[in-house]
């Protein structure tokens, strides 16, 4: 008696539980993926911004002042494009972040919901 009512208890526990189970999981995959991606980024945007005060050293004259200011256009270039790559990871991210939440809300609804 006692067993079946532990087993039931249990049962009804995990069904409760397991939608909260799975929105943690979604949680910690995208905050996994969000971080991994802001490293990516900063060692990115570190890594250009000390190549570019390593060019800024080695200006010495007005030839290598010259080559330094054209070079900074390429700079700037490159640097708004891994911007723009980095805001469409962004977006692609918290999209399918709020597509995964939509669908396990929806699904969670069919199951409460009666048909």
């Amino acid at each position: 008696m006692y067993t079946d009512f532990f087993k039931s208890f249990t049962d009804q526990t995990e069904q409760s539980l397991q939608p909260l189970v799975k929105f943690n999981k979604l949680i910690t995959k995208n905050v996994e993926v969000m971080t991994e991606l802001q490293l990516n980024a900063m060692r990115t945007y570190s890594e250009m911004g000390i190549n570019q005060m390593k060019a800024a050293s080695e200006v010495r004259d007005v030839t290598s002042l010259t080559a330094f200011s054209s070079q900074q256009l390429a700079a700037m270039t490159k640097l708004s494009q891994q911007l723009n790559e980095d805001s469409t990871k962004i977006q692609s991210l918290a999209k399918e972040f709020k597509d995964d939440v939509d669908q396990m809300t929806s699904e969670n609804l069919k199951t409460v919901t009666p048909a």
